[in-house]
């Protein structure tokens, strides 16, 4: 099958062509069978073509396949956005708007804090991913491959270091740096928002500093800035719990979603405080496949699975699993190249560092070769590329998950 028609500037991690998939299992189409640490980037935290997803939008195709919400308004739409904002863990009055993607929801994001606060500029984190969208290419906190060629960028943004416990940065490095850039860069009075994931995905699941995100509250609380929250790689589950923001005794003022949001149909949200979502004139959101009624029908399915109790015991049983492996692969002395463990929760990375304590990307790109030859997909991540990102489905099978951890044991005890 020819690839020429396809874009040479989207990068490929693992050179093979996929047939279908049922739950955590992956088949190319040559027929070889793969366990899937991936799941779509984050997408399939339940699983590959779950029962309850496909038969939703069975149903739903038979009723209606699409209508503009803006043009007149469908059920699916509606049902999904009470639900939804009921299934938000915060104290206050909840409203929002469906997306066709994560990046569209942090662009629309950008749009509503600028109309709440009559400010433009933005304080995002090193080691950031909001999107490829040409305005949250500039949110991230990292220029290649995302920044590059692309000229000047819309803003002003500006970046400081990512408190975590997984990366070295202190609290008290990363308030030292605010200090510095409101000294420094640009007055407080000029900023709209701050954007943070509680979680960072692209940098290999860094989990944000408790206090730090604490002091940042108190902070825009102070200065009538608005704090956003990326949980579009970090939600729906990923760290055991509904939202990863809960970990952190913090409330934001908007909340980005998309990615696990419905069971691998394209979707995304932005949801916050009524008061922010409703500030923009009529028409200053919307969208022509925003709310799609399938993709809607398909996130209903999605939230009746993902009750608290099955969160807690699925991401339990991962969180268990991966870090018992772990510490015994830590105490065997398993490679020498076996890092840290990073994240929170089922949310984990393994990073993979020389005896020096440096990156060593080419052994992570060595542990995508062999474990995808033994059957295992694995996701790279990391600034320097070398911190292997697990996001098997939570609905994975116990037996599954530990056949995919034993053929990753093993291609790490071949690493050169």
């Amino acid at each position: 099958m020819s690839r020429e028609t396809i874009s040479q500037s989207i990068s490929i991690v693992h050179p093979i062509s996929l047939s279908h998939g049922k739950n955590a299992e992956v088949w190319d189409t040559t027929g070889k069978r793969y366990i899937d640490f991936v799941g779509g980037i984050g997408v399939l935290n339940l699983g590959h073509c779950h029962p309850g997803v496909v038969e939703a939008l069975r149903e739903q195709a038979t009723k209606l396949t699409h209508y503009a919400f803006n043009a007149a308004p469908h059920t699916p739409y509606i049902e999904l956005m009470d639900r939804l904002t009921a299934f938000i863990p915060v104290n206050y009055p909840v409203s929002g708007m469906l997306t066709n993607s994560g990046a569209e929801a942090a662009e629309n994001a950008l749009k509503i804090v600028r109309g709440a606060t009559g400010r433009t500029a933005v304080i995002a984190f090193d080691g950031a991913f909001h999107g490829r969208t040409l305005a949250t290419l500039n949110l991230n906190g990292k220029v290649a491959p995302y920044k590059q060629k692309v000229g000047v960028l819309p803003g002003p943004v500006y970046h400081l270091p990512y408190p975590s416990a997984d990366n070295g940065v202190s609290c008290a490095e990363a308030l030292k740096a605010m200090d510095r850039l409101f000294s420094v860069e640009i007055d407080i009075s000029d900023v709209a928002c701050f954007i943070i994931e509680p979680v960072q995905g692209e940098a290999g699941f860094l989990a944000l500093d408790i206090e730090f995100a604490q002091a940042l509250r108190r902070f825009c609380d102070e200065h009538d800035i608005l704090l956003i929250a990326d949980e579009i790689q970090s939600g729906f589950g990923r760290t055991g719990q509904r939202f990863a923001f809960s970990r952190l005794g913090i409330e934001p003022d908007l909340i980005l979603l998309g990615k696990s949001i419905a069971g691998g149909v394209p979707l995304g949200a932005v949801v916050g405080r009524k008061t922010l979502m409703d500030n923009l004139p009529k028409g200053g959101l919307g969208g022509t496949y925003s709310g799609n009624p399938i993709a809607c029908a398909a996130a209903l399915a999605t939230l009746d699975a993902m009750t608290d109790e099955h969160l807690q015991e699925w991401g339990s049983q991962q969180e268990e699993a991966i870090v018992g492996r772990y510490e015994a692969w830590r105490s065997q002395r398993l490679s020498p190249y076996l890092g840290r463990l990073t994240g929170v929760g089922a949310m984990r990375g393994i990073e993979l560092t020389s005896t020096d304590g440096t990156p060593a990307p080419q052994q992570l790109t060595q542990l995508l070769s062999l474990a995808r030859d033994a059957g295992l997909l694995l996701m790279p991540s990391g600034r320097s590329r070398h911190i292997i990102r697990l996001l098997a489905p939570l609905t994975i099978e116990p037996a599954v998950l530990e056949e995919g951890l034993d053929i990753l044991q093993a291609c790490l005890k071949q690493l050169v």
